[in-house]
């Protein structure tokens, strides 16, 4: 029996039993008649009742046919998604309340746990007054960074391997020949590229699945682009800067690659996502979007609260496209250049981590909907489908260090506590209340992370297990393997 939790899928499966047990009646109905018709002389009008039983029963099957039909049909992107949505959102909040009960340190887990992933934004107190701390006008997408590269007057330019000169190249080449494999060292590649593992990895990326040459893509541009992109992620900001973005372009170049995915997408779609995971946190100041929207800041107020950070991310990326040699899609022609940009700008929103129940909640429908239709689960045809995939692909690779060798996570870890830590004490600075999770002299992050990966991580690549099954078994085990560590190292 195939075991479904989401709403739309219930109403299929009950409807399908519905189908099934009229089946079986009319049958035996029919037979039951028959035999009857046999033993005695029935007469003309039981005859006429007995057809009509029978146009009203295969009636009664067409309506239920053509209501499956429409169900597994239907745009669930909305409604009924939301409905799975409100369901698991309720599911979580039941498992977070009996874990904040438990301490104090669970009761700060669940509140950051609710507020960012759940989108239940909490007004904290604000002492002082934003709009007299200003001191610039509302913010503009200005003061971008000049390319690296200058083109000389010759057309050929021969480039480095990576697309960037290492320290140390024979180790490099040691460490990119795994670019293919999950838990590639991101650390180690910033080291011997002079703190370009973005460039680096987003490069060989591209030119390994050959897109540059697909798309008529000149090198120069491209890396021109790339090393600008890399310039404006904040070398001081201790986790969202260019190795978080290398480790996200890279995991998802592997996602990419899972066979059950194979030819799935095209590839335009598939240069539209590494584009969208190599940007999709650039010029990130270190704060989160509750940290602006609470402050009042130019930033919240130019994109109304929604999705801040991340439509500003897209905003430069884009703003970069503008720049002197740095057109890379300038061959793309305007419709597939529209498409591309459509996508990036989804994929990156889907990077917002308030969109975290919403991501689980499509796909698992979406899994759940076509497993109990007897419909392939991937398919080409539906744009839609394939789109959601990709988002919630962008919003595993995110969401991706609990998943990684244990040495690797445990740095990712470090550097994120840190950024959480240094907003916390800008709050503490301004006296607001500290965002939970955030303050330095409270905050367990072994347990944190417990009830990171519980609630927040496993779920999310569990249901990614369910749709590429079985192509990331590695990774689950992984997964449970850093989760039972943090556990055992809780003090």
């Amino acid at each position: 029996m195939v075991h479904v939790v989401t709403p739309f899928a219930q109403i299929v499966h009950s409807l399908r039993s519905v189908r099934n047990n009229f089946l079986s009646l009319t049958k035996s109905t029919s037979v039951l008649n028959k035999f009857e018709m046999r033993l005695i002389n029935l007469s003309h009008d039981f005859s006429f009742v007995q057809d009509q039983l029978d146009k009203l029963s295969s009636e009664t099957l067409g309506e239920l046919e053509w209501c499956l039909e429409q169900l597994e049909i239907i745009q669930t992107h909305r409604s009924v998604s939301e409905m799975a949505t409100n369901k698991f959102k309720r599911m979580l909040n039941r498992e977070l309340s009996h874990f904040a009960e438990s301490s104090k340190a669970g009761n700060q887990i669940s509140e950051y746990i609710s507020s960012t992933f759940l989108g239940e934004f909490a007004a904290w107190n604000n002492n002082n007054n934003s709009n007299s701390e200003r001191k610039s006008p509302m913010l503009e997408i200005t003061g971008v960074k000049r390319p690296s590269i200058t083109p000389p007057a010759s057309s050929i330019i021969m480039h480095p391997k990576y697309g960037v000169d290492s320290n140390d190249p024979e180790h490099l080449d040691e460490i990119m020949a795994d670019i293919d494999k999950w838990g590639i060292d991101i650390f180690e590649i910033g080291q011997l590229t002079n703190n370009r593992p973005m460039t680096t990895v987003t490069y060989t990326i591209l030119a390994k699945r050959d897109l540059l040459r697909a798309f008529n893509i000149c090198s120069t541009t491209m890396l021109n682009y790339l090393m600008t992109a890399e310039d404006h992620y904040r070398p001081e900001v201790p986790y969202h800067n260019g190795y978080h973005a290398a480790d996200v372009t890279q995991s998802c170049h592997v996602l990419l690659s899972l066979p059950a995915l194979e030819n799935l997408f095209t590839d335009l779609e598939i240069l539209a996502t590494i584009f969208a995971s190599c940007i999709h946190d650039i010029d990130h100041p270190g704060f989160t979007n509750n940290y602006f929207i609470t402050t009042g800041s130019d930033l919240a107020l130019m994109y109304n609260d929604e999705s801040v950070l991340e439509n500003h991310h897209l905003a430069v990326a884009f703003k970069l496209l503008q720049q002197t040699d740095c057109d890379f899609l300038a061959s793309l022609p305007t419709k597939s250049r529209q498409i591309l940009r459509r996508i990036v700008i989804s994929l990156v929103l889907a990077t917002d981590m308030n969109k975290h129940m919403d991501h689980v909640a499509h796909l698992k429908t979406m899994v759940e909907a076509r497993k109990l239709s007897g419909a392939d689960i991937l398919s080409q045809e539906n744009y839609s489908d394939r789109l959601l995939i990709l988002q919630h692909m962008i919003h595993c690779a995110d969401l991706s260090n609990p998943t990684k060798p244990l040495p690797l996570y445990k740095k990712w870890t470090d550097a994120i506590m840190e950024e959480f830590f240094r907003q916390g004490d800008a709050e503490r600075e301004r006296e607001l209340d500290i965002s939970p999770m955030c303050d330095r002299l409270t905050a367990t992050v072994e347990k944190s992370q417990v009830g990171f990966i519980d609630y927040i991580v496993h779920p999310l690549w569990d249901t990614w297990a369910e749709l590429v099954e079985p192509g990331c078994r590695e990774i689950i085990e992984s997964l449970e393997y850093n989760r039972d560590w943090y556990y055992n190292a809780v003090p």
